[in-house]
């Protein structure tokens, strides 16, 4: 499976201010712990925004909801990255927040705080079908699946895409939140959809198999491409109930892995519209997440005319 060559990538999903910090060891409970922190652009869908622009998609939009506390800045730092923004403002509900607890004597693994704000409040209402015009792609944040609002939304643009040949990905974005969802009404929600990229856990949380290739060759029995992201043991390539490549890691240092698998799949979906196929596409997806976690944040490197927290607030 190669994706349609030329055409935009829309993305729909969150948009969110994360808080990173950064902390050695474990927290210290009543009392103070030292950390570097810092405020940068994050949510899931954005980050895969700005990777696909970054790894070279000429042409990327993001679909979302942030409140009027951020909207500017938000717009601002997806310009930057060379992404055009389609934001809705929501009148009455802050931007989301992430407090990212990010250990670096634990691989920089990555604990989350999420206060979802105005982004589960993405609803069937804030969708235009004339948001696929000129599409070749559409991925669509899990964390769309957490809310009513937001899983009707879904639905409709799930339908919008099939109706225009359009392709559908998803990524299931949280395992925690998958676990309050249940795992049979994902499943249902997510019928129409081509390509879906679990992480290692939300894979083998979705099958109830312990083994991520196990897992993967499982889910595609009912999604056609399925590819599972393992982090440093890289990914796994599924189709029609059958493992077709394990994708290795690229080789880092890693200093933040939040945004990691967002990478990976900006990576992924830029590789496959240009036609590649998708384990080379995997491929490209590991070299982004590898490039991801050795920065801090979710978002790539150098991006144009970005602004910092300047007009934040």
């Amino acid at each position: 499976m190669t994706g349609p060559r030329g055409g935009a990538l829309l993305v729909a999903g969150d948009v969110i201010t994360d808080v990173v910090a950064r902390h050695r060891g474990p927290l210290a409970a009543g009392t103070d712990t030292a950390a570097a922190i810092s405020l940068v652009p994050g949510g899931a869908g954005a980050n895969v925004a700005c990777w696909a622009a970054h790894r070279g998609c000429a042409d990327v939009r993001m679909f979302g909801r942030v409140g009027a506390d951020s909207a500017a800045w938000h717009e601002r730092e997806l310009a930057a990255y060379g992404v055009r923004p389609f934001l809705v403002v929501d009148p009455q509900a802050p931007t989301g927040t992430v407090v990212c607890l990010v250990d670096t004597e634990a691989s920089a693994e990555r604990t989350f705080l999420t206060d979802s704000g105005a982004s589960l409040r993405l609803g069937p209402e804030d969708w235009q079908d004339s948001l696929l015009d000129g599409v070749a792609w559409l991925h669509l944040s899990g964390y769309l699946l957490f809310s009513d609002p937001s899983r009707a939304l879904v639905a409709r643009a799930i339908a919008s895409a099939r109706a225009r040949g359009v392709p559908v990905s998803l990524d299931p974005a949280s395992s925690g939140f998958l676990k309050g969802l249940g795992v049979e009404r994902f499943l249902t929600l997510v019928e129409g959809v081509d390509v879906l990229l679990p992480s290692r856990d939300e894979a083998c949380l979705l099958t109830g198999l312990a083994d991520t290739g196990d897992a993967a060759a499982e889910l595609s029995r009912r999604v056609p491409l399925v590819v599972a992201k393992q982090g440093a043991a890289g990914a796994v390539v599924a189709r029609s109930g059958a493992v077709r490549a394990r994708v290795p890691a690229v080789p880092a240092a890693p200093c933040d892995t939040t945004g990691a698998g967002d990478a990976f799949t900006g990576g992924f979906l830029t590789a496959l519209l240009m036609g590649a196929e998708p384990e080379e596409a995997a491929a490209q997806g590991a070299r982004a997440g590898a490039t991801a976690v050795e920065r801090i944040g979710g978002r790539p490197p150098e991006a144009r005319g970005r602004t910092g927290t300047e007009g934040l607030g």
